[in-house]
C-alpha cells in the first residue's frame, strides 16, 4: 500500500541546531558510553566534571548515576544537591532545567522533542522542560516537551505528564492528574494570600 501522506524520506532538521558541531556530539557520545558509563558508583564528582566539561551547568553536591543518559549535556542545567537516578534519560534536544534539591528517579524520561503529526515531512518540534526546586519525579515517569513541574511538587511513579504540574501538588496516572497537595500548610498559606489580595 502506497503512503500518500507521510514522507519520511523528505524529513529534515535544517531549522534545528544541536548547539555543537558534529564531531563534538560524537565525542560526547563516546565519552558517555565509556568514561561516564563505566565509572564506579561513588564517582559523582567525576561524572559532574565530565558533564561540565561538555557544557552542562552542574551545581554543588549533585549526584548523577553512571547509567543516566544525556543527549546534549550543553542544554542541561542541574541545581545544587539534586539527584539523577539510574537509567534516567535527558533527551535534551531543547533545554532541560532541574532546580535545587530535586530528584529525577530511575528510568524517568525527560523528552524535549516530538514531531508535527500533521506535517507530511514529520517536522521536528522541540520545547524546554523545567523541574522546579524541591520537586520529585518518581520512577519511570515520562515528561512531555514544554512541561514545567512546580516547586515542591511530586509526579508519582509510572506517570505520563502531559500538562504543567503546579507547585506543592502530587500528580499521578497516565495522563497525570492532581491527587492532593504535598504540604497542607503551604496550601493554607496560599489560600490566605489569595484572600488578602
Amino acid at each position: 500500500m502506497k503512503n500518500n501522506r507521510i514522507r519520511l524520506d523528505l524529513y529534515s532538521q535544517d531549522g534545528y541546531s544541536r548547539g555543537r558541531s558534529g564531531w563534538f556530539v560524537l565525542l560526547w557520545w563516546l565519552v558517555q558510553g565509556s568514561l561516564f558509563r563505566f565509572s564506579l558508583h561513588p564517582m559523582y564528582r567525576w561524572r559532574n566534571f565530565l558533564l561540565h566539561l561538555f557544557g552542562a551547568r552542574i551545581g554543588k553536591g549533585v549526584q548523577v548515576r553512571s547509567t543516566a543518559k544525556f543527549t546534549y549535556p550543553w542544554k542541561v542545567t542541574i541545581g545544587d544537591y539534586s539527584w539523577i537516578g539510574d537509567n534516567a534519560e535527558f533527551y535534551s534536544l531543547d533545554h532541560i532545567e532541574v532546580g535545587e534539591h530535586c530528584v529525577v528517579s530511575q528510568r524517568s524520561y525527560l523528552c524535549t522533542g516530538t514531531h508535527n503529526i500533521h506535517d507530511p515531512k514529520f517536522g521536528l518540534i522541540t520545547k524546554p522542560i523545567k523541574i522546579s526546586d524541591g520537586a520529585w519525579i518518581a520512577s519511570d515517569v515520562f515528561v512531555n516537551p514544554g512541561i514545567t513541574i512546580g516547586v515542591m511538587s511530586i509526579v508519582a511513579a509510572r506517570s505520563t505528564v502531559t500538562r504543567d504540574v503546579p507547585s506543592n501538588e502530587i500528580h499521578a496516572g497516565s495522563p497525570a492528574r492532581f491527587m492532593k497537595h504535598r504540604f497542607e500548610e503551604m496550601e493554607e498559606i496560599q489560600r490566605l494570600k489569595e484572600v488578602v489580595v
